[in-house]
């Protein structure tokens, strides 16, 4: 049996993307301006993904992976992906999510 994720109601947790919002930007690790940026990649037309699949990204990070001139489409990608490990791992470290 497959299952279909697309689907799957989208999860959504305040106390999670808070929790990402209070790292440092997990591209240049500025601190004090970071927000639970969402993974474009999967998502459909106006709905964003999964709480889950957020980094901790500055404002001006967050805009450049985005809309950036500077990285292809596959670059800007591959540096979300990176940044969303990044952020899962910290969370992780910090004890700010529970198994």
């Amino acid at each position: 049996m497959q299952m279909n994720l697309l689907k799957q109601p989208r999860w959504e947790s305040e106390p999670w993307r808070r929790a990402v919002a209070s790292l440092p930007c997990m591209r240049c690790f500025r601190e004090g301006n970071t927000q639970a940026a969402h993974r474009n990649q999967g998502k459909s037309m106006g709905a964003k993904t999964d709480d889950m699949w957020t980094a901790a990204l500055c404002v001006a990070c967050h805009t450049e992976i985005d809309q950036g001139r500077d990285m292809s489409r596959q670059e800007r990608r591959e540096a979300m992906d990176t940044a969303i490990l990044m952020t899962l791992r910290e969370l992780a470290r910090k004890g700010l999510v529970r198994a």
